[in-house]
């Protein structure tokens, strides 16, 4: 078995997977409203762990937002999926499904099978979590192979207010 993660400090993959709507969006694009772009890979509609952390993230998207940093999120579950999913989200950010085993080897993160039917009908990527910078880099990247495992969102909020605050010049780590 092999395994590659996404490095730091390379260019975020252009990720294109689809709204709610149909509409084809590509991830790695950061609107006009922000300048950084945080992307959540989450398992699917199957983990109620997922479910938990996506509304946590809800609680602290004006934070993020504060300091110009915009959230999306996505699986590689169905549209019917997301769909039977929203009920039990309580987010305002776009959330994205169709997620290909191809662009989760791009990104880096876990692929697992499932366990049964009861869980989902298809392979699905583990947690990861990327932050992208202006530049389109991987400023910070938080890869699991299961769902136990998960960045500290207070810590994180707290760790991109010092890395963008001007006066500290903070570089990308971990790239050598």
């Amino acid at each position: 078995m092999t395994h590659s993660t996404m490095q730091a400090g390379a260019l975020f993959p252009s990720t294109v997977v689809t709204s709610i709507d149909g509409e084809a969006v590509d991830i790695s694009q950061i609107s006009a409203n922000a300048d950084w772009r945080m992307v959540v890979v989450y398992r699917g509609k199957h983990c109620p762990l997922c479910t938990k952390y996506l509304n946590l993230l809800e609680t602290y998207k004006e934070r993020f937002a504060a300091n110009g940093v915009e959230i999306v999120a996505v699986s590689a579950d169905s549209k019917e999926q997301l769909e039977m999913q929203l009920p039990a989200l309580e987010i305002s950010f776009p959330i994205y499904h169709g997620l290909s085993i191809e662009q989760m080897k791009a990104l880096g993160v876990y692929i697992s099978d499932p366990r049964s039917e009861k869980e989902t009908d298809h392979a699905f990527a583990e947690p990861g979590l990327f932050v992208i910078n202006a530049k389109g880099q991987v400023q910070l990247v938080d890869i699991s192979n299961g769902p136990f495992s998960r960045p500290d969102l207070a810590v994180l909020a707290g760790g991109v207010e010092f890395i963008k605050a001007p006066e500290n010049d903070y570089p990308i780590r971990g790239t050598h």
